[in-house]
């Protein structure tokens, strides 16, 4: 399905490089579970945990970005007494 203006013109805006730069120090810092998840839409059945955030920010242009971060940073940062 095609994006909209609206989507491609976000994904190319410098906000959207700045929220990619985050995600992807999320993904390298080992206190984050950032592993890939099943996509039907996507090549290989995952989607990379960058792209899935990258793509919902960019349907929901009314969402505040660093409040997105904010929390996912929260729901994504491991426990010390769990293991993966």
């Amino acid at each position: 399905m095609p994006e909209s203006l609206s989507v491609r013109n976000f994904l190319k805006s410098e906000a959207a490089q700045s929220i990619r730069e985050e995600l992807i120090k999320m993904v390298n810092d080992p206190a984050f579970n950032t592993n890939s998840t099943y996509s039907p839409t996507s090549e290989g059945s995952s989607m990379l945990f960058v792209d899935k955030h990258l793509n919902y920010l960019s349907k929901h242009l009314n969402l505040d970005p660093q409040q997105y971060l904010s929390n996912l940073r929260l729901k994504a940062r491991l426990t010390s007494g769990i293991r993966r």
